[in-house]
């Protein structure tokens, strides 16, 4: 088993044979686009739908309600991380809008929406809408995103990409430091670097609203000076966005599901490369071990006090389920201690776990059975009570229809 989140056998691969993508490429551009963007693609073009536009925001506010993303989920990035660098800044931020299956970009003045979603032919696609008045809307794949959204911080496949840096007064970065990928694991202290947060944390320090020397080095001699921010006018003009905030809770979300997305598309890849070389299931065995750990949360950085944000984001984010009869849910969130009550990712039930190849998802099932069933002692484990493997293990019985036989026995 790996110990930690520590991917380097699974990243050995990609030394190994070239990237897992590379080969893949020509692949995956060739592929069609399947999926709720495709779908919406369609619908316009055919006139089946219509997007309205909203004159400040552009086809924002319509696009989300299409994809069913809250507004709440907001998050804004002043780093100059993005491939429209010189338009974003601190005073400018990108704000990101996602839920489990698709995530939206937005900054103000742009000439289009940048998307990514999950995709049952592709894994993941990207895609673009004009913000211009054309009719009906231009909404086109577009493969320049690979270039930033396949690397080794996304295992070699196309993912999410979160990182951490300190910046300059501009929001401008050093492209050699920064955090590689931020997850569920990394400490507190070195995360959210280029952020806005929003919200209140009892003793957690972080490197979110930090721009400048004069900002970044009170923090260096009073850590806690740029948290617990509930007002960001003083930063910006809140009014060029849907929503005046960058929650906190959003943010340690986005931690989780980022990662645990690009676990899932390495698993994906992973399992097509191996069929096609005539090689069996059990290639993917290190891959399989980190993702179900991940699933798990067993290195996820444990809160030291009370976390606050958005109450109209965690009533959006609980409210989607599934509930077990004693309305139980691996959505709902503790904020006290950890992220989530339950230690199961809600993403066991997003469209990149369920379109897996049968034979990884069989065998994920039967590492969680190993486990939560008390099969499997092993340490990696420890910290999971025998009361919260059983409630997970009734959970996915209630609410998992595709579970083998041997769960319900």
């Amino acid at each position: 088993m790996l110990s930690g989140l520590d991917l380097s056998s699974v990243r050995a691969l990609d030394v190994a044979h070239g990237s897992l993508f590379d080969d893949a490429l020509t692949d995956y551009k060739k592929r069609e686009s399947r999926g709720a963007i495709p779908a919406l693609m369609q619908r316009l073009n055919h006139s089946e739908t219509h997007l309205e536009r909203d004159p400040r925001l552009g086809y924002l506010p319509a696009l989300l309600r299409e994809l069913d993303i809250p507004v709440s989920s907001q998050v804004l990035v002043f780093s100059k991380t993005a491939s429209h660098r010189h338009e974003i800044s601190p005073q400018s931020p990108r704000a990101i809008y996602f839920n489990e299956r698709a995530a939206v970009a937005y900054y103000p003045g742009t000439t289009s929406l940048e998307i990514t979603a999950t995709d049952p032919n592709l894994g993941v696609g990207f895609y673009r809408l004009e913000q211009s008045e054309a009719s009906p809307p231009r909404l086109s794949r577009d493969d320049r995103c690979l270039e930033c959204h396949v690397s080794t911080r996304t295992m070699g496949v196309p993912g999410w990409v979160v990182r951490s840096f300190l910046t300059g007064d501009d929001g401008d970065v050093d492209p050699l430091g920064g955090k590689p990928m931020v997850t569920h694991s990394t400490s507190f202290a070195e995360r959210w670097g280029g952020y806005y947060v929003t919200g209140t944390a009892s003793d957690l320090v972080h490197l979110g609203n930090l721009f400048g020397p004069e900002a970044i080095a009170r923090h260096a001699e009073e850590p806690s000076a740029n948290g617990n921010v509930m007002d960001l006018r003083s930063f910006l003009d809140v009014g060029q966005y849907p929503a005046g905030s960058s929650d906190i809770v959003s943010l340690l979300i986005l931690d989780h599901q980022a990662q645990m997305l690009n676990l899932f598309m390495r698993l994906r890849f992973e399992s097509e490369a191996a069929a096609k070389e005539g090689r069996g299931a059990r290639s993917s065995e290190a891959t399989v071990e980190a993702t179900l750990r991940y699933l798990l949360f067993a290195d996820e950085t444990a809160l030291k006090g009370p976390v606050k944000g958005s109450t109209e984001l965690a009533r959006s984010f609980e409210s989607r389920g599934p509930w077990d009869s004693r309305g139980r849910s691996f959505r709902q969130l503790d904020l006290q201690t950890r992220l989530f009550k339950y230690p199961c990712s809600f993403m066991i039930y997003s469209d990149a776990f369920e379109t897996l190849p049968d034979a990884v998802r069989r065998h994920l099932y039967r590492r969680l059975w190993e486990v939560l069933s008390g099969e499997d002692p092993s340490a990696d484990f420890r910290r999971m009570t025998s009361e919260q493997r059983q409630a997970i293990r009734e959970i996915l019985v209630a609410t998992k229809k595709d579970l083998p036989v041997y769960w319900r026995l």
